[in-house]
């Protein structure tokens, strides 16, 4: 069992104020992996005056030189994406091959396009083009505040610490407690990357308590959060007395469109990208729309699909999917499965309970619902298990009416062959992202949604500007 109780703060690893453990749970084997400290308001405190203390010296130092202890960041972080790659792996249940290759991996493409994308950015323009004796000039916020969650840990941790550091901001990092091992050690290679005392700080604990102080901490002029809606709400009433700015990347619920025409691997595509993560992803697909000709054969595609996906051990090398991240996220996806089967869905495949042969884990079915209604929750609520929800659609316009009816904006997706029907589609889908074919988006595009989804734009400079502010002079 690994003894992780000391927090990164002012370039050190320290003790807690107070002592409170925390136990960190393997849910492949739902054994103790790790025990950490549960932070209190006095070590978020004693973190925000570190970073406080070292904002004006990061701030005032060149470009070039922040963007030099990034590159070294990143050299670390590939030689280490082993070391990554099973703290990923025991803390939150990713298939050790696929925490390497995308887990790990997704943290380090981020640090990568940050670096190019900061290549081409200057902190200094033109106010309005054409206009030679103004300028728009660009400054780091402040001290940041980033609560980040379990189920893409480098992927949001990267999202959000290399963009605050290129900007010239000093931070607070709060990773999930549930997940915290990667973290910490992404807080060990930022140490050994040699960045300056202060700049950067970790301190361990849950919501209630370190997310509570930091979102409203007077010291901190920007909190960046990603996680559930819920918890997103109450972080913007918290944070309105001190009028922070707040960047939100909250849930989603997906609307897949598969029409007629769609390639012939769409469903089979559709069904796994659902699944992948062990379902546990904001942006998944969950909700497959299918056109009424094709309906049928969709069906019997999803029900293969599903009933050949694999489980095993996080540890266990291979294609397959995982355990989900804990009891608690275990049994809520079971009260939403069961709703399904109580409100009248089709269940294709899967279903309630652990899967056969395996009798400890946190290990969910590969679920398929059919003929599911805008009335039920598996439609409406974000299950972030694997769970997939199909309904056929007769039009265009009706499937496009029924994928905007969710409170939800994060990522869309159309499967078509007709390019102008993709366009016409896209355009009327209501969300911060559509992907059309399978095609992702493009290096260097932002990641964040609408509604209930936030409205964060993370990535490439759409992510260094969330942590930067504006100064327009005149007579430059």
């Amino acid at each position: 069992m690994l003894d992780k109780r000391k927090f990164y703060i002012n370039g050190a690893w320290v003790e807690p104020v107070e002592a409170r453990d925390l136990e960190v749970i393997d849910p492949s084997t739902e054994e103790v992996c790790a025990v950490i400290s549960n932070g209190t308001e006095k070590d978020a405190d004693r973190a925000v005056e570190a970073a406080k203390a070292a904002f004006e010296g990061w701030k005032h130092t060149d470009p070039q030189k922040r963007l030099t202890f990034v590159e070294k960041i990143l050299a670390i972080y590939n030689q280490r994406k082993g070391e990554m790659a099973k703290a990923i792996s025991t803390e939150m249940g990713a298939p050790i091959d696929m925490a390497i290759e995308q887990q790990v991996g997704a943290g380090g493409r981020h640090i990568e396009t940050f670096i190019d994308s900061f290549l081409h950015f200057s902190f200094q323009s033109e106010l309005v083009k054409g206009h030679k004796d103004s300028a728009l000039q660009y400054e780091p916020i402040g001290v940041v505040g980033l609560i980040t969650p379990w189920n893409w840990p480098m992927n949001q941790i990267t999202l959000k610490v290399i963009p605050a550091l290129l900007a010239g901001c000093t931070m607070v990092l709060k990773p999930s407690e549930i997940a915290p091992l990667s973290a910490l050690l992404f807080a060990d290679i930022i140490d050994q990357a040699g960045v300056p005392k202060g700049v950067f700080n970790l301190v361990n604990g849950d919501g209630a308590g370190v997310g509570t102080r930091l979102s409203g901490h007077p010291d901190i002029a920007m909190i960046s959060f990603t996680g559930s809606t819920r918890a997103g709400k109450a972080i913007s009433k918290n944070a309105a007395d001190t009028l922070k700015r707040v960047g939100l990347e909250l849930g989603g619920k997906g609307a897949n469109l598969v029409f007629a025409d769609a390639r012939e691997n769409a469903v089979k595509w559709s069904v796994l990208r659902c699944f992948n993560n062990s379902g546990q992803s904001c942006n998944a697909p969950t909700r497959m729309f299918v056109e009424r000709s094709i309906y049928e054969k969709a069906k019997k595609t999803a029900k293969e699909v599903a009933n050949n996906v694999k489980l095993a051990v996080a540890s266990e090398h291979g294609n397959h999917l995982g355990p989900v991240v804990s009891k608690a996220q275990f049994e809520k996806i079971q009260g939403l499965i069961q709703s399904g089967i109580d409100e009248g869905a089709t269940l294709l495949a899967g279903g309630t309970g652990l899967p056969e042969g395996i009798n400890h884990g946190y290990f969910v079915r590969p679920t398929v619902f059919a003929d599911v209604t805008p009335n039920m929750r598996i439609f409406r609520e974000e299950i972030f298990g694997p769970v997939l929800s199909m309904i056929p659609f007769d039009s265009e316009e009706e499937a496009i009416a029924m994928a905007n009816d969710t409170d939800y904006g994060l990522t869309n997706y159309v499967q078509s062959e007709d390019k102008e029907r993709c366009h016409r589609v896209a355009t009327a889908l209501r969300s911060g992202m559509v992907e059309v074919n399978g095609l992702t988006l493009p290096k260097g595009s932002y990641f964040g949604g609408v509604k209930y989804s936030g409205h964060a734009r993370e990535g490439g400079i759409w992510g260094i500007t969330e942590f930067l502010d504006t100064k327009a002079i005149s007579e430059w």
